[in-house]
């Protein structure tokens, strides 16, 4: 027997009734064994404890009686001053004794207690012990969130990429394999169902929910369903055009740089965008960009100097 009830509920001596019934519905959401199966003597102790307060404090006489004179309060009742009547071997767990008779308080009745707030009466709660009390109905476990990068190639052609999950309960590590499918989205969500928590009563374990996120790659962005290719080239194949190997997610084509590109010409690949799903193929963009070397040779050099050109090349630019 717990010997401050209202330390037990956490509540002051002056609370009101609806304080007390606020803070049972907390207290006994937050021990009731059905929530704590890794430990469940110590809840269905500390759940006693709650049941017990609640008992004598939501009722004015029996809180009368124990604020003044504790917790063996019910020894003195009919011995005077507060009317004793009812009080004789009074059992807050409906028969049970101070171990048992947690079962007729059911965890249902008290979601429902949070959910609807209700009066002080209690209407719809069963603390009548185990004579007609009833288990809980199975309720599915909460669903659970996860993120995972992967490699732009993979979002484009799907495939499946590992996830170590852990769980919060029991502190243990379970390796997934994640399904990507083909043309998934950064910032898209994957379920896992039957990966989340476990579920209470036999209910069905909860979701895993994964947000995938996708790495930037050195040369391809996407937009929409189109792919866009940074493609580098030489002075030499802008100027005189050429076949340049580009290298897509469904293999290497081949382009042909029209002579006089210059950086930001484009050159579109039907089809080889992205793929998958009930939307039309993308297309894919290849982007010239003209590379110069790091180094110039002493001939390289000459030969730029004795370059000359007829054209303008910065003719109309101005702020």
């Amino acid at each position: 027997m717990a010997d401050d009830f209202y330390k037990v509920l956490g509540v002051s001596k002056n609370a009101s009734q609806d304080e007390i019934q606020k803070a049972y519905l907390k207290q006994a959401r937050k021990y009731h064994p059905d929530v704590n199966p890794d430990n469940p003597e110590e809840a269905k102790k500390r759940f006693q404890e709650v049941q017990e307060a609640f008992e004598t404090l939501k009722d004015p006489e029996k809180r009368k009686m124990y604020d003044q004179f504790g917790a063996g309060y019910q020894q003195y009742a009919g011995a005077g001053g507060a009317s004793g009547a009812g009080f004789g071997g009074w059992n807050p767990f409906g028969g049970a004794g101070a171990t048992g008779g947690f079962s007729g308080v059911n965890l249902d009745d008290i979601l429902r207690g949070f959910a609807g707030g209700g009066g002080s009466g209690f209407s719809g709660f069963n603390f009548s012990g185990g004579s007609r009390g009833r288990r809980s109905a199975p309720r599915k476990g909460a669903d659970t969130t996860a993120n995972l990068t992967i490699d732009f190639k993979t979002s484009i052609l799907g495939g499946k990429v590992p996830l170590v999950a852990r769980d919060p309960q029991s502190g243990t590590s379970t390796n997934i394999d994640v399904t990507i499918p083909q043309g998934i989205e950064s910032g898209k969500k994957i379920r896992l169902r039957g990966q989340g928590d476990p579920g209470v009563n036999g209910g069905a374990r909860g979701d895993l929910l994964v947000t995938i996120h996708v790495a930037p790659h050195a040369y391809y962005t996407r937009e929409g369903r189109d792919l866009r290719a940074r493609v580098p080239i030489t002075l030499q194949e802008a100027a005189f055009g050429g076949k340049v190997d580009v290298p897509t997610p469904y293999g290497v084509v081949s382009l042909t740089i029209p002579a006089g590109s210059t950086t930001g010409s484009k050159l579109r690949v039907k089809g080889f965008g992205v793929r998958g799903g009930k939307e039309p193929n993308g297309d894919l963009y290849a982007i010239c960009e003209i590379r110069t070397p790091k180094k110039w040779s002493d001939d390289d050099l000459k030969l730029l100097k004795k370059l000359k050109t007829t054209e303008n090349v910065r003719e109309g630019f101005a702020f």
